[in-house]
């Protein structure tokens, strides 16, 4: 096993970053603060692409249905809306700082619902990005609507973007076709929501599944590439990273989701390195 680095104990002095976790033989890094500040200190055009789970701002009070039981939708105050200049101004912000540290062949992925997604996609077309695909995540047993007055929610968007319209961007096409049994891969992605296993160290209200993080890391990065995630979580985009080969950076404020993904990292690299250790021996 790796000697790896936690809590806070090393300093990038240069750019005055604390690393609550970091990794030197997997190039992995978990980053404690404020996702704004801590973009402005990274350095420019740095990453081969960006992962974004940013707030939906849909903790409004309302209910909905979790294991059969009548739950509140509030995740959060970081979830909470401030109305709409002020979830405009923020994801405005957030995103032009994204835009400035990725590389020119960059990519960008961004999830979201109604609630934001639309905002998302203004604001990257007034910064200059180029947006490639929609894709929509469909999930096959989404919770009931239990007011019985819209239809059932039961899809997510993600905004798939390059820098520019002149950035030369990435795609392994042919290994989604080939993933999608030699027709090529529509922008209807069908994928159950995390299991158990991927919540064993713990929960986390808006976790996306592995196999979601999975394909977008194999269709838009190669090895090796460094990858972003500025509202990492439990860091499932960091989980897909390891087991791919990639270099991954995680960024949050909440020490509680870091604590998850640190687990998660280490449980992810134990099972490459025993995967390695296996095909070794024959």
């Amino acid at each position: 096993m790796v000697d790896t680095i936690k809590n806070d104990n090393v300093v990038d002095k240069k750019r005055e970053i604390k690393y609550f976790y970091q990794n030197e033989d997997y190039n992995l890094k978990l980053i404690h603060g404020d996702s704004l500040e801590i973009l402005k200190r990274l350095d420019e055009e740095s990453f081969d692409m960006i992962f974004a789970d940013p707030p939906y701002f849909l903790s409004n009070d309302g209910i909905t249905c979790k294991n059969g039981k009548v739950s509140s939708v509030n995740k959060g105050d970081w979830d909470r809306s401030k109305g709409f200049y002020e979830n405009y101004k923020f994801t405005k912000e957030w995103l032009s700082l994204c835009r400035k540290v990725m590389k020119n062949n960059a990519t960008i992925w961004v999830s979201g619902t109604m609630h934001i997604i639309y905002i998302v996609g203004f604001a990257m077309q007034e910064l200059g990005f180029k947006i490639l695909n929609d894709i929509v995540w469909y999930k096959k047993n989404p919770p009931p609507n239990i007011s019985c007055r819209y239809f059932t929610h039961s899809t997510e968007i993600i905004l798939w973007a390059k820098k520019d319209s002149k950035s030369k961007h990435y795609f392994n096409y042919e290994l989604m076709k080939k993933l999608n049994y030699g027709r090529q891969m529509k922008n209807l992605w069908e994928i159950l929501p995390p299991s158990t296993e991927e919540k064993k160290f713990g929960k986390h209200p808006t976790q996306k599944p592995l196999a979601l993080l999975d394909r977008i890391i194999k269709a838009s990065t190669k090895e090796n590439d460094l990858i972003l995630d500025p509202f990492c979580g439990s860091s499932t985009t960091g989980v897909a990273a390891v087991l791919n080969n990639r270099k991954y950076v995680g960024i949050d404020n909440n020490i509680e989701y870091l604590e998850i993904s640190k687990k998660r990292l280490e449980d992810a690299i134990k099972k490459k390195e025993n995967l390695l250790f296996k095909k070794n021996e024959f």
